[in-house]
């Protein structure tokens, strides 16, 4: 074999052993500088405020600073395409949310896959939305919604946080299911959209208990029914949709945290750890009860088959609705 061959083949495998030997050093001394957390939507919002409990515990327990950077717009597609795109090394890392398996099949096309683009650490939060309308809106329950939107076909109109978002959907589902016309008018974040129907500007909205029972006990929001299978705790004199007039009708929101595709799996694995002490930690799980959502810590593994079921779950409902983006 030629001397140069014998070179060529030596500094190859030269150089492969020392990039293994620094990515081990690098998982090995994780994380020896700030995480930052990439939150897709505004400041203010449910998502963000998840994201901010959930970084405040992370860097408690990794005595390292976790930075939230809100990269809101395009249904929660840009702060997921920035961190698809950033070094896997475990200091950038994304606040994911229905929005990311929905958007798989509302969007033709994407840079990113959510099931392939990202590593999964572990979901963090699960709850209902709830069906929330102007306060002089002519419907007082879900009953009367659907048949007030029959009667008006095409004038009524539902807020969301962005298209592709649970709040979207979700209220698409409730379209296909009731055989009604409201028509969507999507935002940018679920502030803006929470003023509009406060306003009398957009009729009603399907929004995050968090965001909407502090203006429904205010009197500026009526409150019809929350979108899980049962009642929540957070507010059980608020019935289901399902008991209200449109039984099998069932839709949840989440969020969970995920890193990009390549992260070292040390750095995995002791990402997860440090979550579910985060997640089991009593004062957080009753500050989550609170604002209608669950606390849940899964496994990377049960956590990526989790978000399997959900890209194929909410492909069956953007087919059935026929939605689409603007």
């Amino acid at each position: 074999m030629p001397i140069k061959t014998l070179w060529r083949g030596a500094f190859a495998a030269l150089t492969l052993f020392t990039a293994t030997i620094s990515v081990h050093a690098a998982s090995t001394d994780w994380p020896a500088k700030p995480i930052t957390l990439v939150v897709p939507y505004p400041p203010g919002g449910p998502t963000d405020i998840v994201a901010r409990s959930v970084a405040k515990g992370l860097g408690d327990e990794l005595k390292q600073t976790v930075i939230i950077d809100n990269r809101s717009g395009a249904g929660g597609n840009i702060g997921a395409e920035l961190v698809a795109r950033s070094a896997p090394d475990g200091y950038t890392l994304l606040l994911a949310t229905t929005a990311h398996a929905i958007n798989m099949s509302l969007f033709k096309t994407l840079s990113y896959d959510t099931s392939k683009s990202f590593v999964p650490l572990s979901l963090l939060t699960q709850g209902p939305l709830v069906i929330v309308a102007r306060p002089d809106l002519p419907a007082h329950n879900v009953r009367e919604l659907i048949a007030l939107a029959k009667s008006t076909p095409g004038k009524l109109t539902f807020a969301s946080s962005g298209n592709g978002q649970s709040t979207h959907l979700a209220a698409e589902l409730f379209n296909a299911m009731a055989g009604t016309r409201m028509v969507h008018v999507p935002y940018r974040g679920s502030a803006p959209a929470m003023t509009d129907v406060m306003g009398g500007q957009t009729d009603v909205m399907f929004n995050t208990m968090l965001s909407s029972m502090p203006y429904v006990r205010d009197g500026k929001l009526q409150a019809f029914a929350v979108t899980s299978a049962a009642r929540s705790p957070a507010a059980p004199e608020i019935p289901t949709v399902a008991e209200s007039g449109l039984p099998g009708y069932e839709a949840t929101a989440w969020n969970g945290l995920m890193a990009p595709a390549g992260t070292p799996d040390a750095v995995v694995q002791k990402l997860s750890a440090t979550l579910q002490k985060v997640l089991a930690d009593k004062a957080l799980q009753q500050q989550f009860s609170q604002q209608g959502f669950d606390a849940q810590w899964m496994s990377p593994a049960d956590y990526q088959r989790f978000v399997d079921n959900e890209i194929k779950k909410w492909a069956d409902v953007v087919k059935t609705s026929g939605a689409t983006v603007n």
